[in-house]
């Protein structure tokens, strides 16, 4: 059990959780699942209750917490509860229970006919970065697929968050067999689903998105030679480790080790090796400098306005120590925030709605040809309907 959650005592742990008719339980999108799951909800929050075999069922939460230790991108394991009482299984019974993902959505909920639409790019980078990241972690998954993935817009991507640890397993590294082989796994599960949605529409085979797994894997083939790419360097190009740096910190990657290694032709050269944590740069630097909470892409968006204002309204201390972060927060975000909190739906994500506000802000400057001050462009915002939302 961890802190800040519920007991969960009160639940009615000696029936199946599909035989519950606890007044808490609500009803919430959810992939497709081998397992019964059911929503719970508390004053701390939702929790997704997922009922499984109870070796299974401690695998997954040990699985997620240290998962939780190095990625963003992966649901909070908040305690395991073991059932022996209950026969329905041989093996026994036993339940994960997470954190449910706020403002999230199936891939079910993106799907327009027999794809995804306009949705669709961005739904392959999503998944194929989560991929990487998962690898670079030494996450073999071995049950990769649209349904173990939820999703929430980033700013003006969108990000996905893995849900089901089942079958993963962690190493130290990956091998490449491993990686393809997680590759292929996820390749012909996403066919599957794919054909299951144009079934269930009534479409032909022909029109469903089969490919969307083999594109994820080329996204993923291109994502993953670029972090492995090593920079072959004379004496003279240091520079390019910089730039080589900023372009990885630009896709999001924080820096965990950078290697200079001696060439074999006895040249000055040098061989650049660069290993890469999490995707976790924009998100991290906006936390350090605010203590602002964001997704990686939203963070990207909320630092360039932070650094908008910095450049008009840069304040430093005698020490040297620039205030401009703290002014910016207490001036201009936590009030538009207030704001946008007021004047949204309820179950809006309020630092996703403010990206948006920043994207229509950027857009009636550029049509303005001039810059615009937050209340006209809030005002403008407000006016057509907030949209990006």
């Amino acid at each position: 059990m961890r802190e800040g959650h519920p007991d969960f005592l009160d639940l009615d742990w000696s029936t199946p959780i599909n035989d519950w008719t606890d007044e808490r339980i609500v009803e919430l999108p959810t992939g497709i699942h081998r397992h019964p799951v059911r929503f719970v909800s508390y004053p701390e929050g939702v929790y997704v209750v997922k009922e499984l075999v109870r070796r299974v069922a401690y695998h997954e939460f040990e699985t997620l917490r240290a998962l939780e230790t190095q990625l963003s991108r992966v649901g909070t394991a908040v305690a395991v509860v073991d059932r022996p009482w209950l026969t329905g299984d041989i093996e026994g019974s036993g339940v994960v229970i997470t954190s449910y993902v706020d403002y999230a959505f199936t891939y079910r909920e993106l799907v327009s006919e027999g794809g995804f639409g306009r949705s669709r790019d961005k739904m392959l980078d999503a998944f194929a970065g989560l991929l990487v990241e998962l690898h670079l972690a030494g996450c073999f998954w071995g049950d990769c697929s649209l349904s173990n993935v939820l999703y929430r817009y980033d700013a003006g991507a969108i990000e996905a968050v893995m849900i089901d640890a089942e079958t993963a397993e962690i190493h130290e590294t990956l091998t490449d067999g491993q990686r393809y082989y997680d590759i292929d796994i996820m390749t012909l599960n996403v066919a599957g689903e794919m054909a299951d949605i144009a079934a269930s529409r009534g479409l032909d085979i022909d029109d469903a998105d089969m490919s969307l797994g083999e594109d994820i894997a080329h996204r993923y083939a291109a994502l993953w030679s670029e972090l492995e790419d090593e920079l072959l360097i004379g004496p003279d190009e240091r520079y390019k480790i910089r730039a080589h740096v900023s372009r990885l910190n630009e896709l999001g990657f924080d820096l965990d080790e950078l290697d200079l290694i001696p060439t074999d032709d006895g040249s000055e050269r040098v061989k650049v090796k660069v290993q890469v944590a999490g995707r976790n740069f924009h998100s991290t630097r906006l936390r350090e400098l605010t203590r602002i909470e964001a997704s990686e892409n939203q963070a990207r968006q909320i630092l360039a306005d932070l650094a908008y204002y910095e450049a008009r309204n840069a304040t430093v201390t005698a020490t040297g120590k620039s205030l401009t972060a703290i002014k910016w927060r207490v001036d201009v975000f936590e009030p538009l925030l207030a704001g946008i909190t007021a004047d949204a739906p309820a179950d809006a994500d309020p630092v996703q709605l403010y990206t948006d506000f920043l994207h229509h802000r950027y857009l009636l400057a550029a049509t303005l040809g001039r810059d615009v001050g937050n209340d006209e462009a809030y005002e403008s915002w407000i006016a057509e309907g907030m949209p990006g939302y």
